[in-house]
Order: structure tokens, then sequence, then C-alpha cells
């Protein structure tokens, strides 16, 4: 199947197997691995994408639906050589620990602040509420959220 698709700014395109699932793709074509893969049911957030703006994971989508669309993982969240103001936030309230959930914190984080200008302290936790943090680390990755939110207002 045919692929044409801007993932983390770049176009890409070509063939890719029909059964073939997007964090695969992701993983393996195009050397993206900060996207994590987790439970591979698409119940712990670590593969979490933005796929045309909306936080999915990436484990139950296929490549072959990524045709026409833009995709954004973890490496292309920094721009410029610039962390995002969710990665430093998340760095200065050491909302990492283990690390291999961040990646889709951070992700589910920015759809968030791409779609809401305002968000309460529910809409934040909505928003992360399909990521699991094994460390427990949800406080602090709250607080590095609502301290993103506020610098970027």
């Amino acid at each position: 199947m045919k692929i044409n698709a801007i993932v983390n700014g770049s176009p890409v395109e070509g063939e890719v197997d029909e059964k073939l699932r997007l964090i695969d793709f992701l993983r393996e074509n195009l050397d993206l691995t900060g996207t994590k893969e987790g439970c591979s049911e698409g119940e712990c957030g670590a593969c979490t994408i933005l796929l045309n703006n909306e936080a999915v994971p990436s484990c139950t989508v296929l490549a072959g639906q990524i045709n026409e669309c833009e995709i954004l993982t973890i490496e292309g969240l920094a721009q410029n050589g610039e962390l995002d103001i969710l990665q430093k936030k998340f760095i200065e309230y050491g909302a990492v620990q283990c690390g291999f959930c961040s990646p889709g914190f951070l992700i589910s984080a920015k759809a968030l602040m791409l779609h809401n200008k305002n968000p309460t302290l529910e809409d934040i936790k909505r928003a992360i509420e399909g990521n699991l943090c094994r460390c427990t680390g949800y406080i602090k990755i709250i607080e590095a959220i609502q301290a993103a939110i506020e610098e970027r207002t």
C-alpha cells in the first residue's frame, strides 16, 4: 500500500505492508524509537503520537491509515534544537522518572494544549487519563503540564 504523509514536519512516502502497525512503521522504518510500545492494545499510552493533531495510540493504527495525514512523534516535539515548553517543564519539575511513559504523556499534553488554550486541572487529568506511569509520577507530571500551560499564556 502506498502512503504519502508528513512525519515530524518531513514528507514520507513509500510502500508499506497493509498489516503493519504505525508504531512498527515509526520505529522500524523511520527509526523513530522515542515512541514506546507498552501494552500493544492502546491501553497504556506509551505509544501515543499526534495524528492530525489528535492524540492516538500508534499501536492501534495501521501504517496505511496515515496516507495524507500529519504525524508528530516525541522526536518532533522540539523545534530547531529548542525543547518544547512541555519538555522543559517535565525536566524542571522532575516529571521524568524512568522515562518510559514520558513520550506518551508529553504528546497527550501537547494535544491538550493545541485544543484548549486554558485547560483546568480536570481537563489536564482527562487529557492524560489514557497514559499510565508505573513509577507513580502523576503529581509531578500534572504540575509540569500546569506550569507549561501557565508559561505559554
